[in-house]
């Protein structure tokens, strides 16, 4: 290992000596050790022993110095494979050690954790915690770096700014590979202090020479994502970028390199930057291929604005590209591979160009999903919003069959699939009640956020488990969840999770009033609602003054209506006992009083009072494209929700599916016409 020597073949010749005693050896230390330096040379099936026998140490074995479990982790880390139960072991020795561990121990074991994509709330808040207090302590640059770079991400915005402080009056005595530290912590935090950025790009500026490429890379996107405005450094960073590009022979890394260089201020390209990603196309995986198609548009996008006439080339480009994708799709014939390769790319690439192809070698590869690879398919599934009913079928059977060898936190990953795309498999409803007993018992292990996030998805699909309601809607739980959102270094998680929180919130008082759960989310909708500026489209302004010819006039639909429990819904009518439309002439009088929302088994979900008698709610929605599963005009599930609780709230819903407002059998004013007129004076009102 200190000679570098991680992959040749003496370190492969170690291996398979531990392989051989890998029986006799009881050790954790020497254990966790080898598990580390043999992590690029073995096998899956010398991964899978190693982890087993790890697993058994860790049950029979009092282990108590966080050196063994933090290697474990490590060796997971390098194999990039999250086993959550031997994570769970190592993770409760860090608990009950967390007392003596120091700013740097902490650090490397939230980096691995993150790398994982493992997140355990109770260490993040008793590391938090432990940080805090050591933060007086940390009076020397070193001890303080490591004390920012663990708790910066993770602490609450009065202690960031304290943190951001003493940054700025240690910045000057810190080494490159401390602001390198620093600056990486900062994108993390999503750091908007301008006099820390200038610093930090100041110094950054001087350390340039010393920077390995890959460093680099780190750099340029850091400063982007902080905003940073400093042309010069731009400049200078794309010149040694594009240098170490050009000299590079390794696929990963001309792909990351070109990726990083799109984004900068200035992304144009030369000759022979073009010519290095030409030629190693071939040896691309998937992922690097997605990184590439990215820059490329991107600079197809620059150079027509600049009107620059290499637009052709890069569109030819952009074919080989898209080809040796297509190539290397259809050659795999391993699906954790394939999901491998999947996992990491981002953008339209895949959507546009790939989908039908990775679908067709899912299908072609159906027989290898096992209990082991559930979770991960299903995600990818998730992600490309392609309805397959062979694939999601499978999924359902396999999971059915060995739902005791999966660990219970991946089974809100294995049922989004379904509840996103409102997929039904063959005995659906003995599918999903497998899953929710199964994961039940464990409802005080899961994470406060995973189990809002999964309460939500199961709303959707209109599953309403007691325990599970019981478990989030109390004060002790949304306490916890409050103190683990803080530590998100995400604003975008954190609004997510609380988006999620509002909604489970709603559908649990629409749809199961019995369980006499409060409605608490007022004052956030209100805020959100103030923090949304809503744009209408061409589509609804066409719809909007359509309505008017049909009911009579504009003052007949209204526009953007907030409903009971803060819906949105694009328009609303009004049509009293003989279908005959009312004006909204009198807000007072027909709008609903969105604060005299009750709840309770007793009470009305919705004021009708105000409406006359026998007079009906219209609300009308058009779906655009987001609506549906990609292939289909199914309807995914969260449109399905809302329409279903929109009926509770005493509306009758109409459905615009633009698949049909713009097809050609509607391309006529009164085509279009008849259509709404149907759709809202329906016989079966």
């Amino acid at each position: 290992m200190e000679q570098h020597m991680n992959t040749s073949p003496l370190m492969g010749h170690i291996a398979s000596i531990v392989d051989k005693e890998l029986n006799e050896l009881q050790d954790a230390r020497i254990l966790s050790s080898l598990m580390v330096s043999i992590s690029s040379v073995i096998s899956p099936a010398l991964r899978e022993r190693l982890i087993k026998k790890a697993d058994s140490i860790m049950d029979t074995n009092n282990i108590t110095h966080i050196n063994y479990p933090r290697r474990i982790v490590q060796f997971l880390r390098s194999i990039k494979y999250t086993h959550r139960p031997l994570l769970d072991k190592c993770n409760q020795v860090f608990l009950q050690n967390i007392d003596r561990m120091d700013p740097e121990s902490l650090s490397i074991i939230v980096g691995l954790y993150q790398s994982l994509q493992y997140n355990n709330s109770g260490f993040r808040l008793m590391a938090r915690a432990r940080l805090i207090d050591t933060m007086d302590h940390c009076e020397d640059v070193t001890s303080f770096t490591k004390l920012f770079t663990a708790l910066g991400p993770m602490a609450s915005q009065e202690t960031k700014e304290k943190l951001e402080e003493r940054v700025l009056a240690l910045a000057d005595e810190m080494n490159p590979s401390q602001v390198l530290a620093v600056l990486g912590t900062m994108e993390e935090m999503e750091c908007r202090n301008i006099t820390l950025i200038s610093k930090i790009s100041f110094l950054i500026q001087n350390y340039l020479d010393v920077y390995r490429p890959v460093d680099l890379a780190k750099i340029a996107q850091s400063l982007v994502l902080l905003r940073c405005q400093t042309p010069e450094l731009f400049s200078m960073l794309q010149k040694r970028l594009s240098c170490n590009l050009k000299s590079s022979f390794v696929p990963g890394d001309v792909s990351m390199l070109t990726r990083i260089i799109s984004i900068l201020p200035s992304p144009r390209v030369d000759g022979q930057v073009f010519s290095k990603v030409d030629s190693i196309l071939p040896q691309c995986s998937l992922s690097d291929l997605s990184s590439l198609a990215l820059a490329i548009v991107k600079w197809v996008r620059t150079e027509h604005q600049s009107r620059q006439n290499t637009c052709g080339s890069f569109g030819n480009l952009l074919q080989t590209l898209n080809s040796c994708g297509r190539d290397r799709i259809n050659k795999i014939d391993n699906l954790d591979l394939l999901l491998d390769e999947l996992k990491y790319i981002t953008g339209d690439w895949l959507e546009e160009v790939l989908l039908k192809e990775t679908i067709s070698v899912c299908q072609r590869l159906i027989d290898q999903v096992t209990w082991k690879n559930v979770a991960d398919f299903a995600l990818f599934i998730t992600r490309t919003n392609y309805l397959c009913a062979p694939i999601l079928d499978k999924l359902a059977s396999v999971v059915t069959e060995d739902i005791t060898k999966i660990h219970y936190t991946a089974v809100y990953a294995i049922l989004l699939p379904f509840i996103v795309l409102n997929y039904e498999p063959p005995n659906g409803e003995a599918f999903f009640n497998t899953c929710i007993q199964y994961f039940l018992p464990h409802l005080h292990s899961f994470d406060p956020h995973l189990l809002v996030l999964m309460g939500y998805s199961l709303a959707v699909a209109e599953y309403f488990p007691e325990a599970l309601i019981r478990a989030i809607f109390n004060i002790d739980f949304l306490g916890k969840l409050d103190a683990q959102l803080e530590t998100f270094p995400s604003s975008a998680l954190n609004m997510r999770v609380r988006m999620r929180l509002m909604e489970f919130n709603r559908s649990v008082c629409i749809e199961c009033p019995e369980y006499q759960i409060p409605w608490f989310h007022n004052r956030y909708c209100q805020q959100q609602h103030l923090k949304v500026n809503g744009s209408i489209s061409s589509v609804q302004r066409q719809i909007h003054q359509l309505l008017g010819e049909i009911l009579g006039g504009l003052n007949f639909a209204k526009m953007s209506v907030m409903t009971p429990y803060y819906h949105t819904i694009d328009f609303e009518c009004i049509l009293d006992k003989n279908k005959k439309p009312i004006p909204y002439m009198d807000q007072n009088m027909i709008s609903t009083d969105l604060l005299k929302v009750q709840w309770g088994s007793g009470s009305p979900v919705m004021e009708t009072k105000s409406l006359p008698p026998g007079a009906q709610r219209v609300a009308i929605e058009f779906l655009d494209s987001k609506t549906f599963c990609k292939n289909s005009s199914n309807i995914k599930g969260e449109y399905v929700m809302k329409k279903r609780q929109l009926e509770i709230l005493g509306y009758h819903v109409v459905q615009i599916s633009s698949l049909e407002w713009n097809s050609m059998e509607l391309s006529t004013k009164e085509a279009w016409t008849n259509y709404l007129r149907k759709q809202i004076f329906a016989v079966d009102i």
